[in-house]
């Protein structure tokens, strides 16, 4: 039987609930990405990137990259260096967000730090096939994620789970890239500059360049090596070797190359082992097994490739999920290689 206060506290309930509801929304909205008053809870979550961004609105995307990706790797295993290299020069710049593969940039390419860079068609068929399923929806820079996480595993690297959710930048910036980008003959403390710029520590920088282990580099980047090495007697088979392959000179072709290391279709620690043993390609390659501040870590990680793969994978996911463009920051762009 009903007393006389059961509606006074039904009601005193109902004011409490409207009250702590009132409260987690304000605090909700206090700790999410956008501060406006008018921003709902889902509003200022959706600027985050999630492990399950697309579970909903395109729950097939990471097979489609994977199906769209494989007989062009089957076809032509150097790819996966190409793309791989395409994404940390993205990533490098201002973020993950797609910009290295506008076409803008292509007038400049042979001139920039950019120079060799490939498969950014690759990215294009790939958005297509996504598209047919899940139209405008999945963004150029995370298909590029996918891909290049998806070509470090198929050539033997690491499996990796990476969030998603970032937008595509509708501009690129040459002059920005070119103070971004290490030059061919930088040595270590220029890369270690750039890198911390990025957030990455010494550690990390290392292991990012272990993607070395992957493709080939061409002549016209070492010619800046040999100009400075002991010739005749004194010179290394390994530099007599590369003496052979390139023809060094005012004649050198952009087309010659050599391998980073002696398994550049195998993601493996073989590139530590390389540089250790004096076979470094570019300066970095050859400096940073003798320089102190990296040296024990090219010889742990020469020493254990799963430390090597593991410190990879912490990296290759702090690396692109940072500075991205997230919610209203950025867009989808209908073609990867132009703006909407």
């Amino acid at each position: 039987m009903r007393t006389k206060m059961e509606p006074v506290i039904l009601a005193c309930t109902r004011v409490w609930l409207i009250i702590i509801s009132c409260l987690v929304f304000s605090i909700a909205g206090d700790i999410g990405v956008m501060s406006s008053s008018s921003s709902t809870v889902a509003e200022a979550t959706a600027g985050l990137l999630s492990y399950q961004y697309y579970e909903t609105s395109c729950p097939q995307v990471e097979s489609i990259v994977a199906d769209k990706l494989t007989p062009i790797l089957l076809s032509d295993p150097a790819s996966s260096a190409a793309l791989l290299r395409l994404l940390f020069h993205d990533c490098q710049v201002q973020g993950c967000d797609a910009s290295i593969l506008l076409d803008s940039d292509t007038s400049e390419m042979g001139s920039r730090k950019n120079f060799a860079i490939h498969n950014r068609e690759t990215i294009g068929i790939i958005k297509t096939a996504v598209d047919s399923v899940c139209p405008g929806t999945v963004s150029c820079s995370d298909i590029l994620v996918l891909a290049a996480r998806d070509a470090v595993a198929m050539s033997g690297g690491p499996e990796m789970k990476v969030l998603l959710g970032r937008k595509d930048s509708n501009t690129s910036n040459h002059t920005f890239a070119d103070a971004s980008l290490p030059a061919a003959n930088a040595g270590v403390s220029e890369i270690l500059s750039i890198f911390t710029k990025r957030g990455m520590t010494v550690e990390e920088s290392v292991v990012i360049l272990g993607s070395h282990t992957l493709g080939v580099s061409h002549c016209v980047n070492i010619m800046d090596r040999f100009s400075r090495q002991i010739i005749g007697a004194n010179r290394t088979p390994f530099e007599t070797l590369l003496e052979v392959r390139c023809a060094f000179g005012a004649s050198i072709s952009n087309s010659g190359t050599v391998g980073n290391d002696v398994t550049i279709t195998k993601f493996d620690n073989q590139y530590y082992k390389d540089t250790i043993r004096g076979r470094g390609l570019l300066k970095i390659d050859s400096d940073m097994s003798t320089d102190p501040r990296t040296a024990p870590i090219v010889e742990r990680f020469a020493q254990n490739q799963n430390e090597f793969f593991k410190e990879f994978t912490a990296a290759f996911l702090k690396l692109t999920s940072a500075n991205v463009l997230t919610g209203h920051q950025g867009l989808v762009r209908t073609k990867c290689n132009a703006v909407n």
